[in-house]
């Protein structure tokens, strides 16, 4: 797993979410640049379609969803809609799999200021689904809780 680096993250809020509001529905959208490492956060209610590569599909997103009352994370990561064969979607599942606890943590900590206005979500559980036509590749994993990522 690479190490996160506050220094290489570039945070957005997209009005009219700002770093004490919406909890219900806040969207992420986790990009980053192969070349220089940099990762890109944008803060909103709505995913940031304008950060979305169509063709590489390699970014995380991530919301905050109220259930009878109780807040978890989910995130998304594409893996194949039946564009990338088998083997391209196993090295995408390893990558992701891999890099997943980085992206966490830059949404963890990009929105940093959020947790001190609801700090109870530190605690709450982190579920990750990705997506995929291959069943092997079509998995919802649990991630720990946001508190796991905090950087001190």
């Amino acid at each position: 797993m690479s190490e996160f680096k506050p220094e290489n993250l570039a945070v957005q809020y997209v009005p009219p979410a700002s770093i004490f509001n919406p909890i219900d529905n806040r969207k992420y959208t986790l990009t980053h640049c192969d070349t220089t490492g940099e990762l890109f956060l944008s803060i909103g209610c709505h995913f940031d379609p304008g950060k979305i590569n169509m063709t590489m599909r390699d970014e995380v997103l991530g919301e905050w969803k109220r259930n009878l009352g109780q807040y978890t994370f989910s995130g998304t990561v594409y893996i194949s809609g039946g564009e990338f064969d088998q083997q391209l979607s196993n090295v995408r599942y390893m990558i992701f799999k891999k890099e997943l606890p980085l992206a966490l943590a830059a949404m963890v900590n990009g929105d940093k200021g959020f947790y001190a206005y609801y700090p109870w979500l530190l605690d709450a559980p982190i579920i990750i689904c990705f997506e995929s036509i291959f069943p092997e590749y079509q998995q919802t994993l649990y991630l720990g809780t946001p508190r796991q990522y905090l950087i001190k």
